[in-house]
């Protein structure tokens, strides 16, 4: 019996985008396709692991500081950190300000530089204080921070490789699925994961609901700026950008919620 393309789809989010037991059984611009429109599928389960983690911290008496970086660490530890290191690499390459070949050779490279570092320490501190912020106001508030946030940063990598935008390097992750998600499928991303914000600001009452929908709506916002400046800078994007958008989106959807506690 022949696996469906949705299923190989569904292996690719999994098999590439976090560290759980799938077997990505085909590498092809379809299977691409497929693996980047279920990528914020990925963030639903990662945000829940993260969100779960984060309530049987608090359940067990740790305080919401504790239970925010137990939620941050999750989503380090279930991408082996490739996220981060991404984050790292593109602020490096960045940073640098050199011409796009040898920014991109800095990228490859396996150390950190001044500005990777920086940019770790500020992104993580800027997490752990929103989800902290969040758990403190209440356990459902930090639950559905958790969740948001990491649905909203696999989102952004749909978006990121809609049609249209290039490949830096004729190698890697990006240029695997750079251009492979159409435009009306990006929207219907975009669009399932509004309404599904909608509903999980609803569990949280008051303004949550519009608080949910503005933190996905400009943390788009923030990685689509983030990715213009790559594609220009670099020619276009790599599997370390996609890094740098994940985290970006994810800490601006945190500290967007913030404001809604």
């Amino acid at each position: 019996m022949s696996t469906s393309p949705q299923l190989h789809g569904l292996r690719f989010a999994f098999g590439t985008l976090s560290v759980l037991p799938v077997r990505v059984s085909r590498w092809d611009r379809v299977a691409a396709r497929g693996g980047m429109l279920c990528a914020p599928l990925v963030g639903v389960v990662i945000g829940g692991l993260a969100a779960a983690v984060g309530l049987a911290l608090l359940w067990l008496g740790s305080g919401a500081l504790l239970a925010a970086v137990g939620s941050a660490a999750v989503p380090a530890v279930l991408t082996r950190g490739l996220h981060l290191d991404g984050l790292a690499d593109t602020a490096d390459g960045l940073g640098s300000g050199k011409p796009a070949e040898d920014a991109l050779r800095i990228m490859k490279q396996s150390d950190i530089g001044p500005f990777g570092v920086i940019t770790l320490v500020l992104v993580l501190l800027g997490q752990v204080a929103a989800l902290a912020r969040a758990y403190d106001d209440s356990w459902a508030r930090g639950a559905v921070a958790a969740v948001v946030a990491a649905v909203v940063a696999r989102l952004a990598l749909t978006l990121a490789a809609r049609a249209g935008v290039p490949a830096a390097r004729p190698e890697g992750l990006g240029a695997a699925v750079a251009g492979v998600v159409p435009a009306g499928g990006a929207a219907g991303a975009v669009a399932a994961v509004l309404v599904a914000a909608v509903g999980s600001g609803l569990l949280v009452g008051g303004h949550g609901p519009v608080v949910a929908v503005v933190a996905v709506v400009v943390a788009l916002a923030a990685s689509e700026l983030l990715l213009r400046h790559c594609t220009r800078r670099f020619g276009g994007i790599t599997g370390d950008v996609f890094g740098g958008l994940a985290e970006t989106a994810a800490t601006t959807a945190l500290v967007v919620l913030t404001f809604g506690v």
